[in-house]
């Protein structure tokens, strides 16, 4: 049985698929901005074994690890607003549901990346008289960094992949957007390639970010 394929037709949606694509960036940039930092504290104190707070760090890094993004994202929109007593939208709810997981992966970047540096440049660096942090700042994070790039990479294309869930809360994501014009034209395989092309037109643009930084930490 043929198919008759009409994109053309589906060219007339395309400013509100580009909106659902801005609402997913806007998504990813909000969460690693919360990841982030976050990650890289947690991982810290793990590595280092802060008393209580290295225990608390792994507590954390557990429990996120092990978490659903689909359920978090439920329990951060319905369950969060009635346990601190204020209402919170759809993205925030998002945004804090991705973030916080997200973060227990970084913490795991960051504490592979920290392991890998040999003991040598601790003693080195102990050996010049700098303090632990000290060390930490100018001497093992940033060796650091060049190592945890390529598994940093593929934690923001698994936070692109999870923005497709916030649409379970109605976020006006990119997947979510598609699926509402595809009911509406009844043309699901045209609304659903020109999506997947999208994904892997940003997917891939980070992925080449990932080598370019690479080559130009590898040169220095």
């Amino acid at each position: 049985m043929g198919y008759n394929w009409d994109f053309l037709y589906i060219l007339h949606y395309i400013p509100e698929l580009l909106d659902g694509g801005l609402n997913t960036l806007k998504l990813l940039v909000s969460a690693l901005i919360i990841a982030v930092p976050l990650g890289l504290t947690l991982g810290i104190l793990r590595q280092q074994k802060v008393p209580i707070l290295g225990w608390l760090a792994v507590l954390y890094i557990d429990f996120f690890r092990s978490s659903v993004a689909l359920v978090l994202i439920y329990w951060c929109y319905f369950a969060l607003p009635i346990v601190v007593g204020v209402a919170i939208n759809t993205y925030l709810a998002v945004t804090l549901a991705l973030g916080l997981q997200a973060a227990a992966f970084m913490a795991e970047i960051v504490r592979g990346g920290i392991t890998s540096i040999s003991r040598g440049q601790w003693e080195a660096a102990r050996a010049l008289g700098m303090r632990k942090m000290t060390c930490m700042r100018y001497v093992i994070l940033p060796q650091a960094y060049r190592r945890m790039i390529p598994i940093f990479f593929l934690l923001v294309v698994e936070v692109i992949k999870n923005t497709a869930l916030a649409g379970v809360v109605t976020y006006k994501e990119l997947f979510y957007v598609a699926f509402n014009v595809s009911s509406e034209t009844y043309k699901s395989l045209e609304t659903f390639t020109i999506v997947g092309l999208i994904y892997f037109v940003v997917i891939y643009g980070a992925s080449s970010l990932s080598r370019l930084l690479e080559r130009k930490m590898a040169s220095r």
